[in-house]
């Protein structure tokens, strides 16, 4: 899964990131208003840690913007500010939750784990391609009675292959949804983590799964 910090302190951010790192997320981090509502609204987040106090544009605008834009991914709002109209301005305004500094970071992980787990319930909870079943409440994989167990990367590649099923996807989407927006184009990653997906899905299958586009990615097609 994929998330973006908003958020100006550095060494606030890099604590956050390299945590949430550290659970297997893939974390891209902005470090002013301008830079998080152009990433906000130009990829595609499963959640955003958003601070309020933010030089060029604050959070409650970046909110704003996020919002009208009919993106629906969950906000944590990451703030010293801890006045009750505070907490009702920026719930009214769009966000899922908020979190005061200073913050401990389990309680920021339990918090991120909860709003990620509401917003799968409200998703389709379960994801097929052919006989290949993915549930995200779980995380359990099957093909067909077979149970497949995957690592947390190839997991969430997985899923992304299954949210996106017969879609072209480049390795420069691939690596920035599944690792992160600074991620280095240059190396064979990707393609390492396709092969050992197929490995443990497509081997001893008739129907493969996940095919190459040469010069391009790879696609996720049922037949």
């Amino acid at each position: 899964m994929r998330m973006l910090i908003v958020e100006d302190e550095k060494k606030v951010a890099s604590f956050i990131a390299k945590g949430l790192r550290e659970e297997s997320y893939a974390v891209d981090v902005a470090y002013d208003g301008e830079e998080g509502a152009f990433m906000a609204l130009e990829n595609d987040y499963d959640l955003i840690v958003l601070d309020l106090m933010l030089p060029k544009l604050n959070g409650m605008e970046v909110l704003k913007k996020i919002r009208e834009a009919q993106k629906a991914v969950p906000v944590l709002i990451l703030t010293a500010k801890d006045s009750i109209e505070d907490i009702v301005a920026g719930l009214e305004g769009g966000s899922d939750d908020y979190l005061t500094k200073p913050f401990a970071f389990a309680e920021l992980l339990a918090r991120v784990r909860a709003l990620l787990r509401r917003s799968r319930e409200q998703k389709v909870p379960i994801l097929k391609a052919a006989d290949l079943t993915l549930n995200p409440l779980t995380r359990e994989v099957k093909r067909g009675d077979k149970v497949i167990e995957l690592t947390s990367k190839e997991y969430a590649l997985l899923e992304y292959f299954m949210r996106n099923v017969n879609r072209v996807l480049t390795r420069t989407l691939i690596s920035e949804h599944v690792w992160n927006y600074e991620f280095d184009p240059l190396t064979n990653v990707v393609d390492v983590y396709v092969n050992y997906l197929r490995k443990k899905i497509d081997q001893g299958s008739k129907v493969k799964l996940i095919h190459t586009v040469r010069g391009v990615g790879y696609i996720m097609k049922e037949a």
